[in-house]
């Protein structure tokens, strides 16, 4: 049993692992959860205690096996959570996240694992981004961002980089979403900024926007 806190700093350390490799910075945490590195290193040092994550002065902070097997726990409970909200309850995909946040610390492992089997054991969240299965493991996805498409590439919408309400709010406008089909029509050298066609309606998206968007070759299909 860990504390919300402790939870929290646990699936925080592990995001940016994956971003950056092991040995995070006590100040790149602090920035993350938004709070002072002092307070960081106190909790590091907790959590150290706990045999979750090892801290080495100057070299930053890694998750032993312990500290990811709990952190892909916590993940695995929150994008399921998402699905449930997304698929069965009708909120809006950038309503999700803020959610699940509170239902992610949930204690009863049969109780997720019910949820796993009533969602059918999804695979993917309402982001695109994996699931792990009840061990920890999950299936890398195939995907680049669609600001790397050539001119006249298909590609399949997989993925958010970024779940901002704002960002989510402005796709539900453009009608992308998961599993939309885009094409790459041109790109301007001027400012990057890409004319796209999804599905049947073309229009131009900044740089910023296909910067955020994942897709996956429709060939690779």
């Amino acid at each position: 049993m860990f504390t919300l806190a402790e939870e929290n700093y646990l699936k925080t350390i592990y995001h940016l692992e994956s971003l950056f490799g092991e040995g995070v910075s006590t100040n790149a945490i602090a920035e993350k959860l938004e709070t002072k590195p002092s307070s960081v290193t106190d909790m590091v040092q907790k959590l150290a205690d706990k045999k979750l994550l090892t801290y080495i002065k100057y070299k930053g902070t890694s998750l032993t096996d312990l500290g990811k097997k709990e952190a892909t726990n916590i993940i695995r409970k929150h994008r399921l959570w998402e699905v449930f909200l997304l698929e069965k309850l009708q909120f809006q995909w950038h309503e999700v996240h803020e959610i699940a946040e509170q239902l992610e610390h949930i204690q009863s492992e049969e109780l997720v694992d019910r949820l796993d089997a009533f969602l059918g054991y999804p695979t993917t969240d309402p982001h695109g981004d994996p699931i792990p299965d009840k061990n920890g493991y999950f299936k890398a996805t195939d995907k680049k961002l669609l600001a790397s498409m050539k001119v006249s590439e298909q590609g399949i919408c997989v993925g958010v980089k970024d779940s901002d309400d704002e960002f989510l709010k402005y796709l539900d406008k453009k009608n992308i979403a998961i599993g939309s089909m885009i094409t790459l029509l041109a790109k301007e050298d001027f400012d990057h900024s890409l004319h796209i066609k999804v599905d049947d309606h073309s229009f131009f998206i900044t740089k910023a926007i296909s910067e955020n968007l994942f897709v996956k070759s429709h060939e690779s299909e």
